[in-house]
């Protein structure tokens, strides 16, 4: 694959097969979990493997404001001194960007330092609710102040005391609203039940919290999903912390090693997450297992290849499961669902709404371009692919400024033809060097 850049497209050409090995980039949710862990703990902790990205600098920025002074060691680790409980700034300015996993949990934490804080992003982030998490806090006694829409960042966070004991929280619009109450609240110095209303979404990304919060010593008990005991318990650093390669980047390398695999490419393979994965998005294998492909796997590595089932067909098995448990990887069966044999059917995707962009309009929108049939609900897709999965070439992808689209839809030069994606680097969000590492496990014949 040579890819001819410009400013605001890359135009990809058909890949005739995909095949090698792929080192993922640091994960993203567990990246700014952890730094944020790390700057509220006691002790230093040096973080290694961290994704460098356009979210992970927004959040050591923020730190940095706070107080933090991190220090990145050339190997790429960054060593961060813990305040050994709340920030002792109390008054910042924070640009966050389009960082959900840094605009939440921040918001959170800052409405128990003590200060005068002013939160604000990209104008995107502006759109996207956080009306729950802001009714929580002040339901326990936060001062937070809307300074646009109601619902919607950015905000004013304001001295206050927390002095409820018990908080209830929405969990069906975002997990990151209860990821962000559960990181702060060990900062009260009392203990915490924390309920959640509706059905919990998202729930891997949950358990990456509590599994990094126990890893700096505070552990959380759950009642089922609906009920979170948190302790009075500051935070220690465990002094070194890897972040793991990132499972819903690596959904982008296993699908192209099953599509690929349809013409005889493949297999691919992801180093840096695997069996041992503390990130839900690795179950995307089930989904690929699914449709037809057949997976390896060992405690750190995924290899992805076509099932002899799917190779004498030419075409996936086509899919109707429920996704609400990968919401980000299941973009990347929105993909693959372009190369199955009939109606594939992504079910409880509602999240995906509130996301970097509205993503099942999106999707549905770009799909089209490629020749599909797309049917949106509110919270599911319904795509039939073209006859024969032959997609229409050069099809012009718009990107949202979201980096999953542009990383999804690159996947459709895997059909053999040529693809422009607009604006390719929205992808340095999460994974800056995505389209070259592409480029090294694709040829053309």
């Amino acid at each position: 694959m040579s890819p001819a850049r410009a400013a605001e497209y890359l135009d990809l050409a058909p890949i005739a097969r995909a095949a090698g090995t792929v080192k993922l980039p640091g994960s993203k949710s567990i990246t700014n979990r952890v730094l944020l862990l790390a700057a509220l703990a006691q002790g230093a902790t040096r973080v290694r493997d961290p994704l460098q990205s356009d979210d992970t600098t927004v959040m050591l920025d923020a730190l940095r404001r706070l107080g933090i002074a991190w220090r990145l060691q050339a190997d790429g680790s960054v060593t961060v001194p813990g305040a050994g409980g709340p920030f002792t700034v109390r008054q910042a300015d924070l640009l966050l960007g389009n960082a959900g996993t840094a605009f939440r949990p921040l918001t959170a934490v800052l409405a128990l330092c003590q200060g005068e804080y002013r939160l604000s992003g990209a104008a995107r982030m502006h759109e996207r609710p956080i009306g729950d998490l802001v009714d929580a806090l002040v339901a326990m006694g936060a001062s937070i102040d809307y300074l646009g829409e109601q619902g919607y960042p950015p905000l004013a966070v304001h001295a206050a005391q927390l002095s409820a004991d018990t908080v209830e929280v929405r969990g069906d619009v975002s997990s990151q609203f209860l990821t962000a109450l559960l990181m702060a609240l060990p900062l009260r110095g009392a203990g915490t039940l924390v309920r959640v209303g509706g059905e919990l979404i998202s729930r891997p990304y949950v358990e990456i919290t509590l599994n990094l919060m126990r890893r700096f010593g505070v552990e959380v008990e759950r009642e089922g999903w609906r009920a979170f005991s948190v302790p009075a318990r500051p935070y220690s650093s465990p002094g070194e912390i890897l972040v793991e390669g990132d499972a819903s980047s690596a959904s982008y390398f296993l699908a192209a090693g099953a599509i690929s695999g349809l013409k005889g490419g493949g297999p691919v393979r992801v180093q840096g997450a695997g069996r041992s994965s503390i990130q839900g998005d690795v179950r995307f294998v089930e989904v690929l297992e699914q449709m037809g492909a057949a997976i390896a796997m060992g405690e750190d590595w995924i290899e992805a290849a076509v099932g002899s089932e799917a190779a004498a067909s030419g075409r996936l098995r086509a899919l109707d499961a429920d996704l609400n448990h990968i919401p980000d990887a299941a973009m990347t069966a929105a993909i693959a669902a372009l190369f199955a044999d009939g109606t594939s059917t992504l079910r409880n995707i509602g999240s995906w709404r509130v996301k970097e962009t509205d993503r099942i309009a999106a999707m549905a929108r770009e799909m089209r371009k490629l020749g599909a049939l797309v049917e949106e609900g509110a919270d599911f897709l319904r795509i039939t692919p073209p006859e024969a999965s032959r997609l229409t070439p050069h099809a012009v992808i718009d990107t949202y400024d979201d980096h999953r689209m542009a990383m999804c839809f690159s996947l459709a030069a895997l059909g053999g033809v040529p693809v422009r994606i607009n604006d390719p680097k929205c992808v340095a969000k999460t994974f800056p060097e995505y389209f070259e590492v592409l480029a090294s496990i694709s040829s053309r014949a």
